[in-house]
Order: structure tokens, then sequence, then C-alpha cells
């Protein structure tokens, strides 16, 4: 009996600290050793503060930092398997850098004040406001704000910020869920990193003028 009842004590104790280790919250992230990183690093891309000049390097300041981890996780090579997302510079740029550090970064950029672009076509973008707004219901497209808000602001942990994003940037990622849809993996043109594809099932069925006019209307967005 006295065995019994210390078997089921260490039994009882063990599950405790099983529990106790799920509960733990995630390490805190430390934004000054982003910014170190960002500053010598992703700078030559991104800039330091994460407003990139150049419309096909996105904009990551005011980011939701949930979202930049797992983009930064999904562009690095773990145990000999390809990446989630392929893209040589940034497959590259990643790999020297552990998940501290990749999460130190998404707290710095997710801390910075985005500096948006703008919409440049007010018909295309009148015609984005249209299918971000209500979608297409005759052809089962979904309204993008039902995911990213009526503002682009997205929601933190789940959908990422797209207001004020380049609208080049917008129109290529796009294409490249598009591509995704149809492509057996990921490559440089193909993009199969979405949750449970539903960029993916989005994007197949926008033409190319659809996406056009709805990166167009998030460019303005604030």
């Amino acid at each position: 009996m006295k065995r019994l009842m210390l078997l089921l004590a260490g039994t009882a104790a063990a599950t405790t600290l099983f529990a106790a280790d799920l509960a733990a919250p995630a390490p805190k992230a430390d934004p000054a050793k982003g910014q170190q990183i960002a500053s010598t690093v992703c700078i030559a891309c991104h800039m330091a503060d994460g407003n990139s000049v150049v419309p096909t390097f996105p904009k990551l300041a005011g980011q939701h930092p949930e979202y930049l981890l797992k983009q930064m996780k999904n562009f690095k090579m773990l145990g000999g398997t390809p990446p989630e997302r392929v893209k040589a510079l940034m497959n590259g740029m990643i790999a020297p850098f552990d998940e501290t550090q990749m999460r130190d970064l998404a707290a710095y950029f997710g801390q910075q004040t985005q500096k948006p672009d703008m919409a440049k076509n007010r018909d295309t973008a009148e015609f984005g406001q249209r299918i971000y707004r209500a979608g297409d219901q005759g052809k089962g497209l979904p309204a993008c704000a039902g995911c990213h808000g009526p503002t682009g602001a997205g929601i933190p942990a789940q959908y990422p910020r797209i207001a004020g994003q380049f609208s080049d940037y917008i129109e290529a990622q796009l294409k490249n869920f598009r591509e995704g849809a149809q492509s057996p993996g990921p490559s440089e043109t193909a993009r199969t990193n979405d949750l449970n594809k539903m960029m993916r099932m989005v994007a197949i069925k926008m033409t190319d003028a659809e996406i056009k006019a709805v990166a167009d209307y998030v460019a303005g967005l604030r």
C-alpha cells in the first residue's frame, strides 16, 4: 500500500509539472536585440525600421509579430527538411538565426510605425474596394475583409496586416498563391505556406485584373 501511495504521489507530481510546462508562457522577446539584427542585416532590403522603399521587398513595420515569426520559420530549413516558403534570398538570410533571434526581430518590427504606400489608380481602387468588401458570390470569391478586416489591420496570430503594403508586393503574393494552388509544392513563384490553403483557394478564383485592383485598394487602406 505504501509503495502504491508513493507511486500515485509521484505520478501526480509528474502530471502537475507537465501541466505547468504546457501552461508556461512563450519566451519574452527582446526588441532591442531585434533592432541590432535589423540594423546590420535586414536593413539591406527592408530598411532598419522595416519600412522598405523597394516594392519587391515588403514593409515589415507594424506587422503582427506572430505573423512575422511564422514567415521567418517558414523560410528556414529545419533538420534537412526543405523550407515551407521558398525564396533563395530569404532562405539564406534567415538560416543563421535561431527562434529566439527571430522572435526578437518580429517584436522589433512589430513595434515600428509603418510608412504606408498609396493607391495609384482611382478606378482600379474602386473596383478593388468592391471585391475587398463583398467578394464575388457568383464565383464563390469571399470578401477579403472577412479575414483581414475592413481596414486591412488583420487579426494578430491569425491574419496579417495588409493595409498600406506595396501594391506590387500584394499583387505578386496573390499570384504566387494562385500558382501555389496548381503546384505540387513551393517554389520561387509558387507559395503554399498559407494555413489550410485559405489564400490559395481565394487567389485561384481571381483574375489578373481583380488581383491588381485589390492590391491597389489595399495599398491605400489605413
